[in-house]
Parts: structure tokens; sequence; C-alpha cells
């Protein structure tokens, strides 16, 4: 009898492709009627991604929480409570790192489950430096001795924005029509102007992954105060040095405010094998799973009980243990189905006030402008 096939849709990269891999291998001894199958897009096609017409190709979906309230409702996705595994959702979680696994909900629901968790966090060469910076005096002083990248491209920037903002106390977009408060914005825009003049030019155009290769290729800099973490950059073998990777500098709320990202498991509501798709989710997200094939395929768990692994802990530099103070306090973005609308119109604004091509007088206003137009009911 011929195995179920599940057809599985990832992004290009070992922390989201390997990873599935690796662990659809191992549930062959799980679930021996049932082959998973996954593919992969670009890093940028997984941001842009068309979920009208992935639904209808794939059974089950790597995707950015923001896409959720769109796929909600769109009903593109199938929602996971009530499908017999309501005591996993349970443990799910409570096993969450901070708010991820509650970015998958909207409307009352669960579309998805937290495969990967990650939110802006800082990076260091150790071998470079004994004592990395701990908050943003520290940072400019390096930054200073030429020490320090920054990847500020628009998404990044943008997210850093969000990330300082929140540090300081205010969370962005929480008044209609307002992205942030005159004060706070200034505040934050004028330390990451500092910033961006301080990093090598070439940064408005790098992402965190261009960053961690030249942390770990080059030993001219030594440390990057806000990027998303790759743990597959602090083991041993994946580039020529380790990169470590902790909190983020220490604000007003000490290191709470960081931009939530990671990546969720969903399932298409078009799926001629739902049942199938449904339950390796599950198990795809499970504890055990997470802290072993997926996290040996080159994953980034988003289960607590990967993150308090003294396995992977001691595989990564302490990776999970130390950035986890900024997992649990990190800002997660509005609930909008138009939300992506508003960040992609958005991010390009935030890097071009960086660079001194608009003024933040009117980097304010036009990120007011579209929020009003994007972030509404």
């Amino acid at each position: 009898m011929s195995p179920t096939i599940v057809r599985g849709m990832t992004w290009e990269h070992e922390r989201g492709y390997g990873s599935v891999v690796k662990a659809a291998e191992a549930y062959r001894s799980v679930a021996p009627d049932v082959e998973v199958q996954w593919e992969y897009r670009s890093l940028q096609a997984f941001a842009d991604q068309d979920l009208e017409s992935l639904v209808e190709q794939y059974d089950l979906l790597v995707i950015d929480h923001p896409h959720i309230p769109i796929a909600a409702e769109d009903a593109l996705f199938t929602p996971l409570n009530g499908r017999g595994f309501d005591a996993e959702l349970a443990t799910l979680a409570a096993q969450s790192v901070g708010r991820s696994h509650e970015s998958y909900q909207h409307l009352g629901q669960q579309w998805g489950l937290a495969l990967d968790a990650a939110a802006q966090v800082a990076a260091y060469r150790p071998d470079l430096l004994e004592s990395p910076p701990r908050n943003w005096d520290e940072v400019m002083a390096l930054a200073e001795e030429g020490r320090v990248l920054w990847p500020f491209k628009p998404v990044d920037a943008y997210s850093s924005l969000i990330t300082i903002a929140s540090g300081l106390g205010e969370d962005p977009m929480a008044t209609p029509g307002v992205f942030l408060s005159e004060e706070v914005l200034t505040r934050s825009m004028e330390l990451l102007t500092r910033l961006a003049r301080l990093v090598p030019a070439d940064n408005a155009g790098f992402n965190p992954i261009q960053v961690a290769d030249v942390l770990a290729e080059s030993d001219t800099f030594a440390y990057s105060p806000l990027l998303f973490g790759y743990t597959n950059y602090s083991r041993a073998g994946y580039r020529p040095n380790r990169v470590q990777y902790i909190d983020i500098p220490s604000s007003t709320r000490g290191v709470a405010g960081s931009l939530l990202g990671g990546a969720g498991i969903a399932v298409s509501s078009r799926s001629e094998v739902m049942d199938a798709a449904i339950a390796h989710a599950f198990w795809l997200a499970s504890g055990p799973v997470q802290e072993g094939s997926y996290y040996d395929g080159g994953g980034q768990p988003g289960n607590t009980v990967a993150w308090e692994s003294a396995r992977t802990n001691a595989d990564s530099l302490d990776f999970f243990t130390g950035t986890r103070a900024t997992l649990e306090g990190a800002y997660m973005r509005p609930r909008f189905a138009t939300y992506i609308d508003l960040q992609n119109a958005v991010s390009p604004l935030v890097t071009s006030a960086l660079l001194g091509e608009i003024t933040i007088a009117e980097l304010r206003e036009r990120l007011d402008a579209g929020v009003a137009e994007w972030l509404v009911r």
C-alpha cells in the first residue's frame, strides 16, 4: 500500500529546511504509512508569501506569524483547536517561549504552532570580545572603535525602531492613527541614527544573515546589538568562527521590547490529507522532537523543552539561555489582516530617515499616515 503523501513548504535555510527534513526522516519510524515531503522558497519569498496559491498546493506551510490574521479571516488555514489535540495544545501553550504560541492565535482559535522562536537579540565573537556591551552607552563606545555591525535594510531598520521604542516604554501602534509619540520616536531615531553613522555604510543593505556571516568570517568586527538570531552560527563547524548570541542591550525596560519573530507551522484548509498533516504538525512542535531531530537538522526550536535543554545549549554556546530573557519580554506586532501591508509600505522610510534622506518629522508624519490607512477594523 502506498504511503500517504503530505506536502510541505518552508524557507531556504538550514534553520527552515534542514530542520523539517531531518524530522520528516525520523517521522517514518513513528508513522510508517505517512511520507512528509518538503520544498522551500527563498527567505524573501518566505516574507512575501502568497498564501492563496500556497494553500492550494501544499498541506503544511511554515509561515511568519503576522500572516495569521489574514489567513484566519480568509479561511486559508485549518483551526487546530477542536481537532482531537486540545490536550497537546494546552501543553504547547505551557511550553511556549514568550508569546510565540499566542502569536498564532486569532479570533479565538489557534491557526498555527510555534515551530521556531526568534526575536531581535545581540551577537558577538567570544574569541574577540571577552565582555560584550550590555547597554547602549557601551554599544556606542565599541562602535566608535569600528568594531560593530548592524543590519538596517528596511525591514530590519523598522524592526529595530520598534525594539528600541518598546524598550523605552512605549508599545508602537497602540493608539489608533499613531505609530509612536513624537518624544519616543525622536529618541529612538536619534539613537539609531547615531548607530547607523558608526557602522559600515553597506550595513544599510544588510540583513541578519549577512551580518552573521561577516561576524563569523572576519576578525574586524566583534559585535552586533540588534539582529534576529540564528543558532546555526553558534554551532561548531557551521562557519570558520562561532558567533555567540545574547540578550539585547539594556534600556528603560531592561531587555524587554524586542520585536517578536519566529516561524510557525500551519495546515492548509484545502488539504486532502488534513488529518495526517495535523498529526505531523503537532508531532513536529512537541518538546522531544524540537529538542531532538528538529534541532539536529539545523532548527531553532520554539518549544521551551529545547530552550532549557543542557544538550542544545552546550552545542550552541548557550544560545537559548543567553537570549531567553529577551524572548520572554518580546513585543508582538498588532493583529490586523492588513498589518503586512503597513510594514511593507513604511519600512523603507525608516532606512531613508537613518540615511538622512528624510527628516524624523517627515518620518513620523508618514508612519502615522500608514497606521491610519492600514490598521483599521
